[in-house]
């Protein structure tokens, strides 16, 4: 923010915004939850849900689309095939999870400051995932272009509160679908020095995200995780051959990840939310089941998507209350399985950074936090059901994730946090504003928003009277224009420019 001196009584909009950019939150990699997670369940109904997930392996199975080698895993490892459907032996998946995959990894970013630990008591934040459309108040909405990408990377890498590069940000519809995911994991690369995801839409995409991510990496992973990728079944109940063929190249490659049952419920679930927390687990199993079978301690993330829906007109519905009661099962399934959790975020269905995208979002970004999730993928930017990615929701998400990283940490207890010393030397009845405790926690003693305004109606009227949209967009705009890139050495830069070049010389141009 632009560091603008302006003396005041109150100090006006450029005093306050001095304030705030001195008093950015301590930078961490990651969140480190010092709160319980919460228990929404019991263990007899966790017991319940997991008996029936076994059941569903069991008598009904998975569908295998058009990926017999997979099929083959199955079967050599004990596994029931009928043509393509696959039967597991109750306990059969669990058994195999258990053994072998990570109940905590890291994830390594080309700056080892920028490493996160992907399990535990650890929580990443990580942006928004995969629309079409790009939303801000200035253009309105309008198709993604790798221009959009490229600035919510520079974005999500700048804020201290985000602690991950993601993935497809947005779909740069500018550049074809074959091409356009060498751009993508190059501009992570390029722009950022975060975690990263790779590309997850057909096998030999995925190849080329590990091949850019070894010489981002200096040539050589050395058996280091370096991005963990989104890998969704077909629900319901059915794994296809794009989604496989890019869990074995990751899972080969020792990369992680995030195995993840997209369930709008009523349509690709059942409409209660035990049954979707019943399909989704069951689902899961099989996609971290395969992981295992290719590497025995691949990092694996047990995912969890399940959104409500209008059944009036079919349309997702967000920040209602079921898809938070998966959530919290859910979590709780995956520390019982022993494996990391992804879910949750900053959801909504609404079109515009409005009233209704923040309590939709905060009744989901809230029990994402209580629930113990480790990864959360969309927790800044999501607009329209996850159709648009929003500049101004960013930056407004962005400043919750603040928040819920100081409520992570729970109640301070430490001798300072007590203050008995400061309720000792200061009389009854007069007020603590010029004690020696007071001054010495007044700049750390509350999170400070960047996006709220607090100050009098009069004061905010001079200030322009604007609403948190337009602060946000003022916020966005300063942000990218005092960007600067990360280093990255520049033969490095040049072999990964080459080898883009090269596999974009024998892609064809398909935009679909």
């Amino acid at each position: 923010m632009t560091d603008v001196a302006r003396t005041k009584r109150s100090g006006g909009r450029a005093g306050r915004q001095t304030l705030r950019s001195s008093h950015e939150p301590d930078r961490d990699a990651y969140i480190t939850r010092l709160i319980k997670p919460y228990e929404l369940v019991t263990d007899e109904g966790l017991e319940l849900i997991e008996h029936n997930a076994d059941t569903i392996l069991e008598e009904v199975g998975i569908e295998v689309r058009d990926y017999p080698s997979a099929i083959q895993r199955f079967k050599d490892a004990g596994a029931d095939v009928t043509g393509t459907r696959v039967r597991f032996p109750r306990g059969m998946c669990r058994k195999i999870v258990s053994a072998t995959a990570p109940s905590i990894y890291t994830q390594h970013a080309r700056n080892p400051a920028n490493n996160v630990q992907i399990g535990g008591n650890a929580t990443v934040f990580a942006p928004n995932y995969g629309s079409p459309f790009a939303y801000d108040i200035d253009n309105g909405r309008r198709y993604a272009t790798i221009t959009d990408f490229q600035n919510f990377v520079k974005l999500a890498y700048m804020s201290p509160r985000i602690h991950h590069s993601g993935g497809t940000v947005c779909e740069p519809v500018d550049i074809p679908v074959s091409k356009r995911h060498l751009d993508m994991v190059y501009a992570h690369i390029k722009y950022s020095d975060k975690g990263f995801m790779g590309s997850v839409t057909a096998g030999e995409r995925a190849q080329d995200s590990v091949e850019l991510a070894r010489i981002g990496f200096g040539g050589d992973l050395q058996d280091r995780t370096v991005m963990t990728s989104l890998i969704n079944a077909s629900s319901p109940l059915v794994w296809d051959a794009s989604m496989l063929a890019s869990a074995e190249v990751y899972a080969l490659n020792n990369q992680a990840t995030i195995i993840t049952p997209f369930i709008l419920a009523g349509a690709m679930a059942p409409s209660t939310s035990a049954g979707v927390a019943t399909q989704t687990l069951a689902e899961a199993l099989a996609g971290m089941t395969f992981t295992q079978l290719v590497r025995p301690g691949a990092p694996v993330i047990l995912g969890s998507f399940a959104s409500s829906m209008s059944m009036q007109t079919g349309a997702p519905t967000f920040g209602t209350p079921e898809p938070a009661i998966v959530l919290y099962t859910m979590a709780a399934l995956a520390r019982r399985l022993g494996v990391p959790f992804r879910s949750g975020g900053s959801l909504t269905g609404s079109k515009l950074p409005d009233a209704q995208a923040a309590y939709e979002s905060a009744a989901t970004l809230i029990p994402t936090l209580m629930a113990g999730t480790n990864f959360v993928l969309h927790a800044a930017g999501w607009l329209e059901g996850g159709l648009a990615i929003g500049y101004e929701k960013f930056i407004l998400d962005d400043d919750q994730l603040g928040m819920m990283a100081t409520f992570a940490k729970g109640l301070d207890l430490s001798p300072n946090g007590q203050a008995l010393d400061a309720i000792r030397e200061n009389p009854p009845g007069n007020h603590f504003l010029g004690t020696a405790h007071t001054l010495a926690n007044f700049e750390s003693a509350f999170y400070r928003s960047t996006t709220s305004d607090n100050s009098s109606y009069e004061q905010w009227l001079e200030d322009g009277g604007d609403d948190s949209a337009k602060r946000a967009n003022k916020i966005w705009k300063e942000r990218l224009a005092s960007y600067v890139a990360p280093p990255l050495d520049e033969a490095i830069d040049e072999e990964l420019k080459e080898y883009i070049a090269k596999r974009k010389s024998v892609l064809p141009d398909t935009f679909a």
